[in-house]
């Protein structure tokens, strides 16, 4: 190449040399790559044996599960990628097996869809477990180099899998690439400054591969956890395979094979106790009823939690809440969630939060739920949490999480912190007397929230609050036995949980929010996650509802649509818990993916219900389902509502 570029032999040179690219390791401080190595290992190989369609073969060995990626690339001739986490690959022994051995192995591991064809390697030049590869994703900073040689310089610019690199799940390499060069070239016809020309390259398919990536991502951490979802039945694991990059939705399903989509709806309806005809309609999978232990929520749809700083300054819930609940509740939604209710005036996170600690409260809440319950099908729950070291601050839109200029009162949290380096009040570390203390305010706050009538009732140990406080290393350092190992520091937490579980009625349900991921290092993550859902699991809980973040203040999310379902999903599975899936979920083509794949029970949606109060029965009309149930009132707008649609889909 510098040969090339000092003598002015080239203007452009492309470097598409592939997954391993040299060039890109050549000059990778001007490229910046960033190369992630998966967990599977595969090892490509071939057969006579066609396909008709992309084919995927699951077996379970005594060592774990394999899986086969199978397609047609000639008229005689299939690709046969048979792929296993590496931990599976060890315990199966395939590191001391020959290269010939290693295909008797698939081979004989997939005779039955193999149906009596051999298995081939084209990589005879590779010994042993050589030729089972590690997967590595690829993404590059920048995918343009400009080399200086003598006098001259010349661009040396990535294509295809040198500036980056899909799982073959999705099987979009070489459609990236070609696609690559389509607007390469496009961008140098332009005419415009060969600089130019190069960097609206990159601007442009960086965009579009990031996205192709995401879906890759996705598509393989499944085939990574293919354990995770051999628990769902048949039917569901089908669902989950053919959603799980997150391009294909619910409703792009239903344009693709609307008799499969409607079949798995229809199964899912009946598993949920609805007698659904062969010949009828099924309900969309949102509005199939979910039980836990005596009650019924009509369908999966909940209104998350949401703080209103409108309470009267000594706790008591106002008309703002009396109207924000019912018209959710009348809206449409199955399960309607009070904002984080305080149980004493210093548990407040703001003088206008809600509580319940005086009669006076619990009678205004009562109001509120007497409403939900003669004017809907909704349930109605109670969310009950104490700001720790979070409270004592402004309303949000005036700071958030800035402390009151006057007027605070003195916090608590697990260990000393201040949320806000130099600016926050400082609170003061927990003594066992501040332990019983609020242990008691917990269940005085539940024994009146059943007085006031509510169906369900949630602990927060989520954002930072003080419970959450308690489950994060980062805020519990602790050096006696509420802190150290997870199950320590859940100590607390689950105290307070087990005098509360003990007051509510048993035919009654409780779920526990916590936030699954920290963001920031040496907090907590997914998998610690996991084993705090088991151990509230352990101790009554009914369901977790899972949230992320907010524990500290430098944290640093990866924020995208449905950015945390897939903790709900990790937690589902593997916790052995049902799980609420929260965060930017906005409409029902998302929320209906979400349930009918098994990632979680019930979908809380946030922002979009502070827009649209009624967005459960929006959804439902713009979706075409006519079994949501309208108030009598709301009918002509209905009516209304469904003449629109027909005419916008009518105009195309």
């Amino acid at each position: 190449l510098d040969d090339l570029v000092a003598a002015g032999a080239v203007d452009l040179v492309i470097a598409a040399d592939g997954i391993n690219s040299t060039v890109r390791q050549r000059f990778a401080g001007a490229y910046q790559p960033d190369v992630d190595v998966r967990r599977c290992r595969y090892v490509w190989l071939g057969t006579p044996r066609t396909f008709d369609a992309f084919t995927f073969a699951f077996e379970e060995t005594p060592a774990g599960w394999f899986q086969a990626h199978a397609y047609q690339f000639a008229p005689d001739f299939s690709t046969f990628i048979v792929e296993t986490p590496w931990e599976t690959w060890e315990r199966a022994g395939l590191d001391r097996l020959t290269a010939a051995e290693s295909v008797d192995f698939c081979q004989g591991l997939f005779a039955g869809i193999l149906r009596g064809a051999p298995l081939r390697s084209n990589a005879s030049h590779l010994r042993g477990s050589a030729q089972w590869l590690r997967f590595p994703r690829v993404v590059c900073a920048s995918w343009i180099h400009w080399l200086e040689a003598g006098r001259r310089r010349a661009p040396v610019v990535l294509l295809g899998d040198a500036a980056h690199t899909a799982h073959f799940s999705i099987g979009s390499g070489t459609k990236l690439a070609m696609e690559d060069a389509i607007a390469l070239d496009r961008h140098l016809a332009a005419g415009t400054d060969l600089a130019a020309a190069l960097d609206a390259y990159h601007r442009e398919r960086s965009v579009e591969v990031l996205k192709l990536q995401n879906a890759a991502r996705n598509s393989t951490e499944w085939f990574e956890h293919v354990d995770r979802y051999a628990r769902l039945s048949p039917e569901q694991f089908a669902y989950s395979l053919l959603t799980r990059s997150q391009r294909i939705s619910h409703e792009n399903l239903r344009v693709r094979d609307r008799r499969y989509v409607e079949s798995l709806e229809r199964w899912f309806a009946r598993r949920a106790g609805l007698a659904v005809a062969d010949d009828a309609a099924p309900p969309p999978t949102i509005f199939t009823p979910w039980r836990v232990r005596g009650l019924t929520v009509p369908n999966r749809i909940v209104v998350s939690p949401m703080a209103q700083y409108t309470a009267a300054t000594d706790g008591t819930p106002t008309d703002w809440h009396f109207v924000h609940l019912g018209a959710r509740a009348t809206g449409g939604a199955g399960l309607v969630m009070t904002e984080m209710t305080c149980v004493a005036p210093d548990a407040r996170i703001t003088p206008w939060c809600t509580g319940l600690w005086t009669e006076a409260h619990r009678d205004a809440w009562a109001r509120i739920v007497r409403f939900v319950h003669e004017h809907s099908d909704a349930r109605i729950g109670l969310q009950l949490g104490h700001a720790g070291g979070k409270g004592a601050t402004k309303k949000m839109w005036e700071g958030v999480d800035e402390p009151l200029p006057s007027g605070g009162w003195p916090l608590i949290a697990a260990s000393e912190q201040q949320y806000l380096p130099g600016i926050s009040q400082v609170a003061r570390a927990m003594t066992e007397d501040d332990m019983d203390r609020v242990v008691d305010e917990f269940v005085r706050a539940t024994r009146l929230g059943i007085e006031a009538g509510f169906d369900w009732l949630e602990l927060h140990c989520a954002h930072g609050y003080l419970l959450s406080g308690f489950l994060s290393p980062l805020t519990n350092r602790r050096q006696d036995g509420y802190g150290g190992p997870v199950a320590a520091r859940a100590r607390f937490p689950l105290r307070v949980f087990a005098a509360m579980r003990a007051e509510w009625p048993a035919h009654l349900p409780m779920s526990v929010r916590i936030s699954a991921h920290d963001w920031a290092e040496g907090g907590n993550t997914a998998d610690e996650a996991i084993e705090i859902a088991r151990l509230f699991r352990a101790a009554g809980a009914d369901m977790i509802d899972v949230s992320a973040g907010q524990v500290v203040h430098d944290e640093k999310p990866v924020f995208g649509r449905m950015w945390m379902t897939p903790f709900a999903d990790r937690i589902r599975q593997e916790a052995g818990i049902a799980t609420i899936a929260v965060g930017a979920i906005t409409d029902a083509d998302q929320a209906n993916g979400i349930i009918a794949s098994g990632r979680a029970d019930l979908v809380a949606i946030g922002r979009p219900h502070l827009v649209n109060p009624a967005w459960t029965l929006w959804e439902a009309a713009r979706w075409g389902y006519a079994g949501a149930k309208w108030p009598d009132q709301y009918l002509a707008g209905k009516a209304q509502l469904d003449r629109l649609i027909a005419r916008e889909r009518a105009a195309g």
